[in-house]
């Protein structure tokens, strides 16, 4: 059964840095036919720790059993379902886009008005930075894409928790 409609869901696992537990989690994805849309991994301020951002889809029932099977397998920590918390959430993508003569100067406002970076200048090509949410992303990729968008790298998405506002 592959999961291709339904609602995106982030869920955010903090791990044991040990060999192979990535490869556990994406394997009870896969094995059971649910799909992974993006995966960030990196560890903690905790030594020894990694967090893992991944989003998925599917409905209520999917993620519940999603989670559930998370929470069984070894070196798993604590399992965070983001549907039932306020959430920060952002990622990074690198744009290498054309930049000729008479289109610089546009990509270089649209880098402005996103608050983007220039991070690589070449004659014919620059490659930008920009950091947000999904929304942000994919607002300056439609615009950037008029101009001419070479190559994309997507970091995926990093979440956290909002704090409790006491």
């Amino acid at each position: 059964m592959i999961i291709t409609d339904g609602q995106r869901h982030t869920i955010g696992i903090l791990v044991q840095n040990v060999p192979g537990v990535l490869a556990r989690i994406v394997g009870l994805f896969s094995g059971r036919g649910y799909n992974i849309e993006t995966v960030t991994a990196a560890e903690t301020n905790e030594k020894g720790l990694t967090r893992i951002t991944l989003v998925t889809t599917g409905d209520e029932r999917v993620l519940s059993q999603i989670v559930k099977q998370l929470n069984k397998l070894v070196n798993i920590i604590k399992v965070y379902d983001f549907a039932e918390t306020e959430f920060v959430d952002r990622e990074m993508a690198l744009i290498k886009v054309r930049a000729e003569q008479a289109t610089r100067a546009e990509v270089l406002r649209i880098v402005d008005i996103f608050r983007a970076k220039v991070v690589d200048v070449s004659p014919h090509f620059y490659t930008l930075e920009v950091t947000g949410n999904e929304g942000k992303i994919t607002a300056i990729m439609e615009l950037l894409d008029q101009i001419g968008i070479v190559e994309i790298a997507r970091t995926g998405k990093a979440a956290l928790a909002r704090s409790k506002k006491h």
